[in-house]
């Protein structure tokens, strides 16, 4: 199983439609970095995931607006195609099964979150899906305090 976990911040509203008498939620999440060339210059690179959460657990549809910061997992797919200038390119897609809004308690989004989705099967994760990614992060950060007592 290839599993894509993101976090990034919604390109636009999502968009709810209904497909053989299923829900499905369809959103843009674009993660942003900061490198620098050979030559030393400042650049930024941004990838744009495509994401579909087919789910009857549509209450979170009201806080994915444009520009939120969300957590989404779930299974990868590519489509390939030719650009306009005949060029290969592909486009990240991903079938998700668990999305979690993420930030700060100014932006009201501290404890919304929906759960995954059960149409899948899915093996158990090392990570809970009560748990946000915040907390997560929080745990990450003081395990690698206690690294040094850790016989490995």
């Amino acid at each position: 199983m290839i599993k894509l976990q993101i976090i990034g911040n919604l390109g636009k509203d999502c968009i709810v439609k209904e497909v053989n008498g299923q829900n499905v939620i369809n959103f843009s999440v674009v993660h942003s970095e900061r490198y620098k060339d050979k030559q030393g210059n400042q650049k930024e690179r941004a990838t744009w995931v495509e994401c579909a959460y087919w789910t009857d657990k549509t209450g979170v549809v009201p806080y994915l607006t444009k520009g939120k910061t969300v957590y989404a997992e779930g299974y990868p797919e590519v489509d390939a195609y030719n650009n306009k200038e005949n060029q290969p390119a592909a486009t990240l897609r991903m079938r998700v099964l668990n999305i979690q809004l993420v930030g700060g308690v100014g932006e009201g989004q501290q404890s919304q979150n929906s759960g995954s989705s059960s149409n899948y099967n899915a093996a158990p994760s090392s990570s809970s899906n009560s748990s946000s990614p915040s907390t997560a992060m929080a745990t990450a950060s003081v395990a690698s305090d206690a690294s040094d007592d850790l016989p490995f």
